[in-house]
């Protein structure tokens, strides 16, 4: 018998692919804007280093309810409806943020932001996973991460030039205000250009299969996803539903520890993804860079110089994931950051700290060990960018069930959010310790990040939605005790 053709990949689904990773284009643009803002509206608003922290991180908040309600949202209404929805909140928060009197409200516009960045990085890999053909998920996928990475730079981009034009963040700008206020305002343009796209893009095949619409899930399969056999598509996409009624939470529980075992490995990647630190890379990066003597001007052109980094790794994982598969690339992106993060750590031990006549005292690092910092620090996002960077997003908008995904993935993403914001709170805290302690306790995750994904991540290069199951976790247990026997 002939082998049937591989389905065929047309570019009106890299098109539409490429439309719903401006979601994650916003989500990266929203939680790096405030990097060139930080410093200036500590001193404006008179913040101590917690409140300052908790201005920096309270978007977060936000982005795990963002998160715990996209699935459910998402399931109700549709993945196209839940993207408009965020691109709304994204709008709202950008024009609140930069017209902001005081910090309450600064705060309260932030978390609107981040209800948007939580739903945005819900849906998009969701809806992504479901409309690529398996053969090159892995790389449509990854174009989230791309628009995460690219929508960072393009943020501390313009904050780097909008401080250069005023002179600093904190001088007025345009119409009597600060250049900072006109960072978080510059965020309306993308969120405008996501909405229109969303409009524009069809309804997730899944979805339309789960709500009886089978005519428009072929269409869509037909002229998007480019299947050749869409009737066997339609029976398989059913089959793996499940039964005929509406997803609920309760469908994740499991009979250990609450839930499932693909829900706790995607809880533990996405938690592992945030505990190595890399977020304080952007989030402070510009504080960080001056803290170890540099300018404002060059530590904001550092960071845009890592944040390039970020994007030229971000597009080698896209070539390699589904030529190497998910699995090699994690661990040797873990293997690169223990390393990176330890031997910051040893840098920021050699640091002599000066105090100010104010009291606050801040790390000088002399050479050779500045520079040793910063390549440190450029590895360090590297090695993340090439692996958990993009791929923790394939692997979640992939690895769960049909019958549980929206769901699953929330509960992931939300978790994911809620380490984030406890990294970035406690990174000042930490510093205060030391940016040894800080480091040094990266290192240890990154370190026990590479155990995890040795003994527990299952690798879904080439397999089919369909293909997911629960027993994934228990069919790679089985796998390995053969092995070892």
């Amino acid at each position: 018998m002939e082998a049937s053709a591989p389905p065929r990949l047309n570019a009106r689904v890299i098109g539409i692919c490429i439309a719903a990773a401006l979601g994650g284009f916003l989500f990266g643009f929203d939680t790096a804007v405030i990097n060139g803002a930080v410093d200036a509206l500590t001193d404006q608003f008179s913040l101590g280093a917690g409140l300052s922290g908790f201005a920096v991180s309270s978007a977060l908040l936000g982005c795990v309810v963002g998160a715990w309600f996209a699935g459910g949202l998402a399931n109700k209404l549709g993945r196209i409806p839940v993207m408009l929805i965020a691109a709304v909140l994204f709008l709202m928060s950008s024009i609140g943020s930069g017209l902001a009197f005081g910090v309450i409200d600064l705060i309260v516009w932030r978390v609107v932001g981040g209800l948007g960045v939580g739903a945005a990085s819900v849906i998009a890999p969701a809806y992504i996973a479901e409309v690529s053909p398996a053969r090159v998920r892995g790389r449509l996928a990854s174009l989230q991460q791309l628009a995460i990475v690219t929508g960072i730079f393009v943020a501390l981009l313009s904050d780097a030039w909008l401080a250069s034009s005023a002179g600093s963040a904190a001088n007025e700008l345009w119409l009597g205000r600060e250049a900072w206020r006109w960072m978080f305002m510059a965020e309306a343009v993308p969120a405008i250009v996501y909405g229109v796209m969303a409009l524009r893009l069809p309804e997730s095949p899944r979805f339309l299969v789960a709500r009886g619409k089978v005519d428009k899930a072929s269409q869509v399969l037909l002229d998007f996803t480019g299947e050749t056999d869409v009737n066997l598509k339609i029976e398989q996409i059913r089959t793996s539903l499940g039964e005929e009624r509406q997803q609920r939470l309760g469908d994740l529980r499991g009979r250990r520890l609450g839930l499932k075992p693909i829900v706790w490995l995607g809880i533990l990647l996405s938690m592992f993804q945030q505990f190595v630190g890399i977020n304080v890379i952007f989030y402070y990066s510009t504080t960080l860079w001056r803290s170890v003597g540099f300018e404002e001007s060059d530590a904001l052109t550092i960071t845009v110089i890592t944040s390039v980094t970020n994007i030229v790794v971000t597009i080698v994982a896209i070539l390699l994931v589904d030529r190497v598969g998910r699995r090699p690339m994690l661990l040797a992106g873990s293997a690169g950051m223990v390393v990176s993060l330890g031997l910051m750590a040893v840098a920021f031990a050699n640091a002599t700290i000066v105090t100010a006549d104010d009291g606050s005292s801040t790390a000088e690092l002399a050479a050779p060990w500045s520079t040793i910092a910063l390549v440190c620090a450029n590895v360090f996002v590297i090695a993340f960018g090439v692996s958990w960077g993009p791929l923790v997003w394939v692997l979640l908008g992939e690895m769960f069930p049909n019958s549980i995904r929206a769901w699953a993935l929330a509960v992931a993403a939300a978790a994911q959010w809620l380490s984030n914001f406890f990294i970035s709170t406690t990174f000042p805290a930490f510093a205060e310790i030391g940016l040894t302690f800080a480091y040094g306790f990266y290192a240890v995750f990154a370190l026990l990040s590479f155990v995890f994904v040795l003994l527990k991540i299952p690798e879904t290069k080439g397999k089919e939605l369909e293909d997911m199951t629960d027993e994934m976790v228990v069919e790679r247990r089985g796998r390995r005790s053969a092995a070892t026997t």
